[in-house]
């Protein structure tokens, strides 16, 4: 069975949970007998066998963001003649998947890692092209052969954004984790390196600079964390410049009021996460929304307890008092997933936060609990099966 995987990342241009996804999944899929990957992502050429990326189109260089990327679509569409079966992978690649379903005639699978209708800052970032990456996911979400939710949380928020999708079509087959990759490796000159003390405790948080990540609220709750903590934040890729120069104010007003605020704005090796996560004493996830959370599986994966908002998919990562804590949040139903108290939201993240850092013996349970639940629940041998099996029951539809 020939699978065409295509997804916008893919190593080394990997910036999201959605290209660790894939990139995994490939991996672990070709390590199946009986099924071929090809798999086509955007950007440079790459030297990975069986994989071909795709240049934006010179025609549309100043062209809206949005129109360049269905640029790319049209050849990756052509491209996957003799695939049993397309899975996409974003509102970049769906298209893409839809367009060769039809063209074709073979099933496509679209996996959910994101929905646009909930995600609607990102017309501060496209503009008109907003509605085009609306339209172009609502075409693929309600005309594929079967939609893959990495989560509970997220399968609800797929029925409820496009109601039209029929929830027999709706399967949930967790985000996974590589928990070779992923795990506790101490590199205390690696970690000084990037300027922070691994002998003193530590928040860290690992994300974009995007409305959903929550990143504002938790630099507002960070300022009660005890003096002798450092806050370490490897945030970069801002989505707009108001939510940078947001940013950029409250970790100015954090430093002017206490010391160990560190800002790694840059992508850092997984080899440096790693280091810098097996120093810290707990991660931070305030997103507001999260289909599932790759991150918090990383930060579980290297023994840290994780506190994380009760939203999405965390809860079905995070176990409240066993591997971290969940916050409480009351959301806005209008698409921006905005706390309705935002005070209260901050303040509760506070009081979590504290107390994962306060009480070392029980952070250091809770991320032993965490090690174990990623390395039992979340490998990718088993997720990996399961999107085999759903393949073959698509493709078995097809020929009847």
């Amino acid at each position: 069975m020939r699978i065409d995987l295509l997804t916008r990342e893919y190593p080394p241009d990997v910036y999201g949970g959605a290209g660790v996804h894939a990139a995994e999944l490939v991996r672990a899929l070709r390590a199946r007998e009986g099924i071929e990957v090809q798999v086509r992502c955007f950007g440079a050429r790459r030297d990975e066998p069986d994989t071909t990326a795709y240049a934006p189109l010179p025609d549309l260089a100043d062209a809206n963001a949005a129109l360049q990327t269905l640029g790319v679509d049209l050849p990756m569409a052509q491209d996957c003649a003799g695939s049993d079966v397309v899975h996409s992978h974003t509102w970049y690649a769906n298209l893409a998947g839809h367009l060769a379903s039809l063209l074709h005639g073979v099933p496509h699978v679209v996996t959910a890692h994101s929905l646009e209708p909930l995600r609607p800052w990102k017309a501060e970032q496209l503009g008109g092209g907003y509605a085009v990456s609306s339209w172009a996911e609502r075409t693929a979400y309600e005309s594929a052969a079967a939609v893959v939710a990495v989560s509970h949380g997220m399968r609800a928020d797929v029925l409820r954004s496009y109601p039209d999708v029929d929830p027999d079509r709706v399967h949930v087959i967790h985000n996974g984790i590589d928990t070779q990759a992923w795990a506790r490796r101490e590199r205390p000159d690696a970690v000084r390196a990037l300027g922070v003390d691994p002998d003193a405790p530590s928040v860290v948080f690992v994300g974009r600079i995007t409305r959903q990540k929550g990143l504002p609220y938790f630099l507002r709750a960070a300022a009660a964390l005890p003096p002798d903590v450092q806050l370490v934040l490897c945030a970069g890729a801002p989505d707009t410049p108001e939510i940078m120069r947001e940013v950029e104010s409250l970790v100015g007003r954090l430093r002017h009021e206490r010391q160990g605020v560190v800002w790694i704005d840059r992508m850092l090796p997984r080899d440096d996460v790693v280091a810098l996560l097996s120093a810290g004493t707990a991660f931070a996830c305030p997103s507001v929304y999260e289909p599932l959370g790759i991150v918090n599986l990383e930060a579980m994966a290297c023994e840290l307890p994780v506190v994380g908002t009760a939203t999405g998919g965390i809860p079905e990562v995070v176990v409240h008092g066993e591997t971290g804590y969940l916050v409480p949040i009351e959301q806005s139903d209008d698409g921006t997933g905005r706390p309705l108290d935002p005070d209260r939201f901050v303040r509760d993240l506070s009081a979590a936060l504290v107390r994962a850092v306060t009480d070392p013996d029980e952070a250091r349970a809770m991320g032993l609990a965490g090690r174990r639940r990623a390395v039992e629940e979340f490998g990718w041998a088993a997720i990996a099966e399961r999107t085999a099996e759903l393949y073959e029951k698509v493709a078995g539809e097809l020929t009847r």
